[in-house]
């Protein structure tokens, strides 16, 4: 949410802030989203693991990345050739966000397989992650809105997500490691 909602501060400098950007912005990320819970989905039924998991948060952090690097020229060049702000917002935001978005969707399906380790609770399971979930963007929007836009640039801050998402993917993947190690010197100590 944090992200999308800077997608306006992003796009203003070029395409303005009416409603039909912010209409434009919505409709990639809902779209993006939608494409990214159906591919974590798919994703979390072959081989689930929490180095996997890891890899979702580390591709999601690189993707973000290139809003900050090469924004400015994305939108230059969108806005150049397409003359109506509405397709030229729509255009710059599926150049800027539809690919990190998918794979940001990919985390709450997976999230879901990763969590479930009883049919009769999985409903419970994915209510309460999706509870932690619209929680956690409800509060990554207000400290976003009230409190990163009036410290810090926009870029900044965006760095600042897609490095979170790195370390993140990171910490899964390290954790997932030591916890095999764990279990297979626990694995060798009985059988000797």
């Amino acid at each position: 949410m944090g992200i999308e909602l800077l997608g306006g501060r992003i796009l203003a400098p070029f395409f303005g802030s009416s409603v039909h950007i912010w209409g434009s912005i919505i409709t990639v990320f809902m779209l993006s989203l939608s494409f990214g819970y159906l591919i974590g989905g798919k994703l979390s039924t072959k081989n689930a693991s929490l180095t996997r998991y890891g890899c979702i948060f580390l591709f999601a952090g690189v993707t973000v990345l290139p809003i900050v690097l090469w924004s400015g020229p994305i939108m230059e060049s969108i806005f150049i050739n397409i003359e109506d702000s509405r397709y030229g917002s729509l255009a710059a935001s599926m150049a800027l966000f539809f690919i990190p978005t998918i794979i940001l969707g990919m985390i709450s399906p997976y999230s879901v397989r990763l969590l479930v380790t009883d049919k009769e609770r999985s409903g419970q399971v994915a209510g309460v992650l999706y509870f932690v979930s619209t929680l956690g963007s409800a509060l990554g929007t207000i400290i976003t809105s009230f409190y990163f836009v009036l410290f810090f640039e926009v870029n900044s801050i965006i760095l600042t997500f897609s490095l979170a998402l790195i370390l993140f993917g990171l910490v899964a993947i390290t954790f997932d490691k030591f916890s095999k190690n764990s279990i297979n010197e626990t694995a060798e100590a009985i059988h000797e």
